[in-house]
């Protein structure tokens, strides 16, 4: 069910192609009208499904700027659902509502990772997809036809803020060890109003924690990340290393304060090297391995991590604190 929210138009282009294809791997190919369904996609589209990634758009002025350069392309031709024009969609940001007829979106993602590169890529030595792309969920359905109007809304109230939880464990990832933490950590974070979007269970390897790192900071755009495990003196424990790998600025104070108030329960403690940082828009926290430890941890920053997330996403300012005298 979609909220009753105040919104307010900025923004309108038009639906100039509909694409779908039956089965994955296909060039999609334009249709004159689509039914969409909600949380799903497109009725009879290979890529529809329960996932963040139900709809894909493509500007049509981007295509365009590609065939400029030589490249002989069709609708359809990238995997794109929606080519639309008039609106930059991908200079939106996640969260963004976008209306056609009946049909209500939420943009989830912008670009993606391309796992096979497609004929294009080879061809043209690029493909604008993983860069451009712009993906969404459907919030309501209903039919929509080419040449459609397609609205930019902007969402007055403040939305929910958007958390992904990882969880570094060699064990829990062979599943030799039930993951405890990260679903400890992500029922508090919705009892606090959080909107958990990805739980993510990883083996201590760098490489694969960064490249979760980046993708949801980048392309998902969620306001914060929490890590879990991988923060002590073991030859395996690379968490706080691959955080700082893949930050833009570092935030240290979170982290400090956790290790300051962890010191109170144990000395251990001081063990913890654990670190707090932002990229881009995105605050990520490594949190420690244990339940208990985590849940102490959250019990320190809760109260201040809105106001830094909101900052971050620019809908508070900061402010002078004045004293009482």
């Amino acid at each position: 069910m979609v909220e009753n929210r105040e919104t307010s138009i900025f923004n309108m282009g038009k639906i100039v192609a509909i694409c779908t294809s039956e089965r994955k791997g296909l060039q999609k190919k334009e249709v004159k009208s689509a039914v969409f369904l909600v949380n799903f996609g497109i009725k009879g589209d290979a890529h529809a499904g329960n996932w963040h990634r139900q709809v894909s758009f493509l500007d049509k002025e981007n295509i365009d700027e590609f065939k400029s350069r030589g490249a002989v392309v069709e609708n359809g031709s990238f995997g794109e659902n929606i080519i639309i024009e008039g609106v930059n969609i991908h200079e939106l940001n996640v969260g963004t509502w976008l209306k056609a007829g009946d049909v209500l979106f939420e943009i989830t993602q912008i670009g993606k990772e391309c796992h096979d590169h497609c004929a294009i890529y080879y061809k043209m030595g690029e493909c604008i997809m993983p860069r451009l792309g712009t993906f969404a969920r459907v919030l309501r359905g209903g039919t929509l036809n080419k040449g459609d109007d397609i609205e930019v809304i902007e969402r007055d109230k403040p939305f929910p803020f958007q958390v992904a939880v990882i969880t570094l464990s060699d064990a829990g990832f062979k599943g030799e060890r039930e993951d405890v933490s990260g679903p400890t950590i992500a029922k508090r974070l919705k009892g606090s109003g959080y909107e958990v979007v990805e739980q993510i269970l990883l083996p201590d390897e760098a490489n694969f924690l960064k490249k979760e790192l980046i993708r949801l900071a980048d392309q998902r755009q969620v306001d914060l990340i929490l890590t879990t495990g991988g923060t002590g003196f073991s030859k395996r424990d690379i968490t706080p290393e691959a955080t700082l790998e893949v930050m833009d600025r570092n935030a240290p104070g979170i982290a400090e304060a956790v290790r300051a108030e962890s010191l109170k329960f144990t000395k251990h403690a001081m063990l913890s090297r654990g670190v707090s940082v932002i990229r881009k828009g995105t605050l990520i926290i490594n949190l420690p391995g244990s339940p208990k430890a985590c849940m102490e941890s959250m019990d320190v920053f809760m109260d201040a991590i809105p106001h830094a997330l909101g900052l971050l996403r620019g809908q508070v300012s900061n402010c002078a604190r004045k004293d009482v005298k």
